[in-house]
């Protein structure tokens, strides 16, 4: 008897060396083996009559040979060619290089077969005919010790269609499941609770495991390939469940704590007010009251912000900064780039100036003496707020009493990080807050352990940017474009794709663009901004384009985040193939933010891949982050967009981000329950995470 957690080697049909195909591919186990789900179901239960067929159709019939023969062609193996009839009609069928079938006689006029495949139209013999398709001899099986006999998997039946591993084909995959399922032990533990399985009509786990890899002749084949069936919604539901549990489990263990607690008054209210540089929208004041909400608890914040390009997020981070620093604490802002940590510095300082807060950045490129007196006003406190990247959590970085910490773009750090930043303080408030809008079930598997606030307003005053593509040969058209904001005192970005990998050619891109630049506009000031530039030399060109002083600047991504001058109202982003849909969306949300009407302008070369021509149209038809998020999920998958490395994003075997969004968010309610209701859940999530260790189709062994 085989258990989920027994090695695949012993699996009849598999050994050693299949063991190692397997193994490529993560599959160590029978439970990691019938993990590997089927991709898709074919119904090969329902015979179609010959004088039924029509071209295009998927079709399974049971036959007689009327006739065969070997067809020589000039290529080796020829063309194996039969002809058979169910007595209402005839078909043909073609197998290339198929002397194998000849020299067999499997198909002996008189001999039954059954075939599956796509039904062609051979319009110069006017005959139906199906090329290469699957088909099975009638006859009895051999004694292969399959309970599941060869004949009966591929034929008669719903068929499972697998992904091929390693040159293994699907049919050789269907022999070794069903080798698996047969001499699976009988008796296995099922670690979703009874209660829960009755409550949604969810099958135990064996009857999951059985089905769904073999269906019942009765199972809807477009339910089975929609994995709506009770096997893969019960499939689905069991990875997030533990998913979701884990995260309820650690908001449970959150708010056993008590953290640090801060007051409001009029006062602190009256300071709040004075680095407003607008009325907010009604969506700021709703997060804004979450937050402080939040802060006035005396359990510690754990909260994720996200809101589209230009909706305002960072004003509302600095809101919560200025309540901790009236409260007596430090305020930390970890960014996952320099370039950001320097542009975060150079908003706070720009938008806490009314305040005089003593701010600081941690950075490369400071002297010795300088750090070692910027760790020193730290430790004392005398800093109140602070900015920097993954260095603020190395332990030389001490703070005298942290109390707010403001993450960008978290899902480049990891929870790693985030619980060491945390750990500077005495159980301080986090406010993390992702520059990218990213979709609710994204959100919810990735940050399944912070409460959520979405700003879905603009603020006003914002015009709509019209996104237009050309390419190399329309050049001269965009140059026009640009002729004609800064003839009208307008500002443009020119923006060059930069991939570390050719750092040094990139530059040299941007470089031989400004000098062209420069040719085509003589009378107007140029600027060129790239990573390699030293930090004060970034801020005077920042300065200076946010001053009006600088009319075109030239630019690699170091402009992608923060960056707000409401004059500029063009932007020509060069290559624009290159570049991810998240970071376009955010190169295109430094425009439009004035009154004036602004452009995009994406240029590409002309041939594109299938990928890059689906961004493209996204960003032309529509300016709304989170619609261009779901296409971004749709496009790369949910580990790619995430950072996979970086997030810890769970690998899912049957569940998928983009279509199991209500299964999702029933098991984000039923683990929350279940956490306060039950007082042995941490048994539940032991028993759950063993069963993805095993391999159970949970797949989630990395969470715990």
């Amino acid at each position: 008897m085989l258990r989920l957690d027994t090695e695949v080697q012993y699996v009849r049909g598999v050994g050693p060396r299949r063991a190692s195909l397997f193994r490529s591919r993560d599959i160590r186990t029978v439970g990691d083996l019938l993990g590997h789900i089927p991709k898709s179901y074919q119904d090969r239960a329902n015979f179609i009559r010959l004088d039924s067929l029509h071209p295009g159709q998927d079709a399974a019939v049971h036959a007689r040979v009327y006739q065969s023969r070997m067809i020589q062609t000039r290529s080796r193996g020829g063309i194996f060619h039969a002809v058979l009839t169910d007595g209402t009609s005839f078909v043909h069928a073609k197998w290339f290089h198929g002397g194998y079938i000849h020299q067999s006689r499997a198909f002996a006029a008189g001999k039954e077969v059954v075939l599956y495949g796509r039904v062609d139209f051979d319009h110069r013999d006017r005959n139906f005919v199906f090329f290469n398709p699957e088909f099975e001899l009638i006859e009895p099986p051999a004694d292969t010790g399959v309970a599941l006999s060869p004949s009966s998997l591929d034929i008669g039946r719903t068929v499972p269609i697998y992904e091929e591993i390693g040159g293994l084909t699907s049919r050789q995959l269907r022999r070794i499941m069903a080798a698996a399922i047969d001499d699976l032990e009988k008796d296995i533990h099922d670690p979703l609770p009874a209660e829960l399985r009755s409550a949604h009509g969810f099958p135990e786990f064996r009857i999951c495991l059985v089905h769904i890899h073999f269906p019942l002749k009765e199972d809807d084949v477009a339910v089975l390939n929609r994995r709506e069936s009770a096997y893969h919604r019960r499939m689905i539901f069991e990875e997030f469940f533990l998913l979701e549990l884990v995260f309820a489990l650690r908001r449970k263990q959150t708010h056993r704590m008590h953290g640090v607690r801060f007051e409001t008054n009029e006062a602190i209210r009256g300071q709040v007010r004075q680095i407003l540089p607008f009325h907010p929208t009604t969506a700021q004041k709703r997060v804004l009251k979450e937050i402080v909400d939040d802060l006035k608890s005396e359990y510690p914040m754990n909260r994720l912000m996200q809101g589209d390009v230009g909706s305002g997020k960072t004003i509302v981070a600095f809101e919560a900064i200025v309540i901790a620093v009236a409260n007596g604490y430090q305020a930390a802002i970890m960014a996952p780039t320099e370039i950001l940590a320097e542009q975060h510095y150079w908003n706070a300082r720009r938008i806490l100036a009314p305040l005089q807060y003593s701010i600081g950045v941690i950075r490369r490129g400071i002297k010795a003496s300088e750090k070692k007196d910027l760790f020193r006003r730290l430790t004392s406190g005398e800093i109140q707020v602070v900015i920097g990247t993954h260095v603020l959590v190395e332990d030389k970085t001490e703070f005298k009493n942290l109390g707010l910490v403001v993450i960008d773009e978290q899902h480049r750090f990891g929870v790693v990080q985030r619980l060491q930043l945390m750990a500077k303080g005495e159980r301080p408030n986090t406010l993390v807050m992702t520059a990218t809008p990213i979709p609710r079930t994204l959100a919810m598997s990735i940050y399944g352990d912070l409460d959520l606030s979405v700003i879905d307003e603009m603020p006003p005053g914002r015009t709509p940017i019209r996104t237009v593509h050309i390419t190399e040969n329309d050049a001269e058209r965009a140059y026009r474009m640009i002729a004609d904001e800064v003839t009208q005192g307008r500002q443009c970005y020119v923006v060059y794709p930069l991939i570390e990998e050719s750092e040094k050619l990139d530059l040299r891109s941007a470089t031989e663009g400004l000098e062209k630049l420069t040719r085509l506009f003589p009378d107007h000031r140029i600027a060129l901004l790239h990573g390699r530039l030293k930090s004060d030399e970034k801020d005077a060109i920042m300065r200076a384009f946010a001053s009006g002083d600088i009319e075109i600047l030239v630019s690699t991504t170091v402009i992608e985040v923060g960056v707000d001058v409401a004059n500029a109202t063009m932007m020509l982003i060069e290559n624009a193939e290159r570049f991810g849909l998240a970071q376009l969306h955010q190169l295109r949300g430094r425009v439009g933010r004035g009154s004036h009407r602004s452009m995009c302008v994406l240029k590409t070369s002309h041939r594109l891949s299938d990928t890059a021509r689906e961004r493209i149209k996204a960003m032309v038809s529509t300016t709304d982050g989170f619609r261009l998020a779901e296409v971004d999920l749709r496009l790369r998958g949910p580990g790619e967009v995430a950072g996979t490395r970086q997030s810890g994003m769970p690998e899912f075997r049957v569940a998928n981000l983009m279509e199991d969004g209500l299964l999702l968010a029933l098991a984000q309610r039923e683990a929350r329950d279940w956490v306060e209701r039950e007082e042995d859940h941490e048994k539940l999530i032991a028993e759950l995470s063993a069963h993805a260790r095993s391999g159970g189709p949970a797949g989630l062994a990395t969470v715990g």
